[in-house]
């Protein structure tokens, strides 16, 4: 059987053989933002197992999806898009604008990590680009308003890296404690300095969790384990693991804590949440640990806190400025701070390596991969942040002639009528739309169809006004 491949546009759909031209029009503005909550639900919790007679869709010819992986996606990934038959090419780093835009031109798919920027001017230049696989949990270095409005689907890996960050903060949580940072770095310089003063066991001290999602969560289990009381902030009422308890303030929690650590996205609300006002409202003496976003904590309020004595250590993993690749970069040209930060006691600092494990990194491959290859085989947005997600169960090998048609348009009133007058000359097996502001995603099989069939279902459905991206599958 041949392979099954798309249809091109109108101007030379008679050829099945090369890939889909993937024009781009406009829509309403949109926002796309993340949930209010650092609380995410897993769309994986209760997952489709694939049908063991699943019939494989292409929506290309294998030999023409052209992958392009930046930042040294793991292994794991590379491979499962390699097994696909798609031409994948990989990069170890980042790419500079105008670099990145010339590669960019005739993928249909590209992963990235967190330091390649997709903005709208680079997406602008994507004309094939149909999906898009962050492999971190951030996605806000893509414009995903722009991406929305234009088809492109955006996937990222929100669960895979949350133990190691965990273990991250667990053990950065008793090097403060016991200034191992400090003694180590002394030790290196041939200092012999055995001291107890200030050095404390975390067994009985309050840890405070601002944002109980994925990553809170565990590590909420993991101090509890270790004999800490544990105390959390949200913006949303969530269930407490183990004797965790939720406080009603975020002033509530710098209050009660000896230890405070962040986990929250990057949003305006979030925006320098850690400021001089919230150093006041801590204890003397307390302890500040940051591995969510550089922008969460105002450094300079941190520093001067830190050198008043108001906090006594801290541990951060992420800032404001990060350089784009390694290299002796973290300096005064970088963020103005640089040297008045290091030069701190009881501070440790690393380069954003909280989900840098390679449990973590062959997870986030894994997850992110496979997710790619279910939106370009079958055309499902579970987990997609940017568009509505909608799947429908596989095709099996004994449907030969059916087809799935993927429309994704404006939403705005009439559409589903024209569409449904368009598909009601065939047998629709199954169907099911959702919406997300203004973009719209409808999923339909239909049976009995051969060639010419999908070529006529193809033009009609593009000739739409409400159109933003058409894909048939088979």
């Amino acid at each position: 059987m041949a392979s099954a491949r798309d249809i091109k546009s109108s101007k030379d759909v008679s050829s099945l053989n090369t890939s889909q031209n993937l024009g781009f029009s406009t829509s309403p503005n949109a926002s796309f933002q993340s949930a209010p909550s650092s609380q995410g639900g897993s769309v994986f919790a209760t997952p489709i197992v694939p049908l063991a007679n699943a019939k494989h869709l292409k929506p290309f010819a294998t030999e023409d999806i052209k992958v392009l992986l930046l930042e040294n996606v793991n292994q794991t990934g590379r491979e499962i898009l390699s097994k696909q038959g798609y031409q994948v090419e990989f990069l170890k780093s980042s790419l500079p604008e105008d670099q990145l835009i010339e590669k960019i031109r005739d993928v249909h798919v590209i992963g990235i990590r967190s330091k390649t920027k997709l903005t709208a001017r680079v997406l602008k230049e994507a004309r094939n680009l149909i999906v898009i696989g962050c492999f971190c949990i951030g996605t806000n270095q893509v414009d995903l308003q722009y991406a929305a409005e234009h088809g492109i689907a955006v996937f990222n890996s929100p669960f895979s890296n949350s133990r190691s960050v965990a273990e991250l903060v667990i053990g950065e949580i008793i090097a403060l404690a016991r200034q191992f940072g400090d003694r180590s770095n002394e030790m290196h310089s041939g200092t012999w300095n055995k001291v107890s003063n200030k050095c404390w066991e975390i067994r009985g001290k309050t840890l405070g969790i601002i944002g109980y999602g994925h990553i809170g969560s565990q590590l909420s289990v993991l101090a509890e384990a270790m004999g800490m009381s544990v105390i959390f902030y949200d913006v949303v009422n969530l269930m407490a693991l183990g004797t965790a308890r939720q406080v009603p303030t975020l002033k509530d929690l710098l209050a009660e804590s000896d230890f405070i650590t962040c986990h929250v996205p990057e949003l305006p609300e979030t925006k320098n949440m850690i400021g001089q006002a919230q150093f006041d409202q801590m204890k003397d003496g307390s302890y500040l640990i940051n591995a969510s976003r550089g922008s969460v904590v105002d450094i300079p309020a941190l520093i001067h806190a830190m050198r008043s004595g108001k906090v006594a250590g801290a541990a951060l993993d992420v800032y404001p400025n990060e350089p784009a690749g390694n290299g002796d970069y973290f300096n005064n040209t970088l963020n103005t701070w640089g040297t008045d930060l290091r030069a701190l006691k009881n501070l440790i600092i690393t380069p954003h390596i909280g989900g840098s494990t390679e449990e973590a990194q062959r997870a986030i491959g894994v997850e992110v991969a496979d997710a790619l290859v279910r939106y370009v085989n079958e055309g499902s947005t579970l987990g997609a942040v940017n568009l509505p997600e909608v799947t429908l169960r596989s095709l099996t090998m004994d449907e030969p002639d059916h087809a799935r048609v993927i429309y994704i348009h404006h939403n705005v009133p009439g559409v589903l009528r024209k569409v449904n007058e368009i598909l009601g000359d065939h047998n629709v097996d199954k169907q099911m739309t959702d919406s997300r502001g203004d973009v719209a995603y409808l999923m339909a099989d239909i049976s009995n169809v051969d060639n010419l069939t999908i070529k006529d279902l193809y033009e009609r459905l593009e000739s739409l006004s409400s159109r933003i991206m058409t894909r048939v599958l088979y």
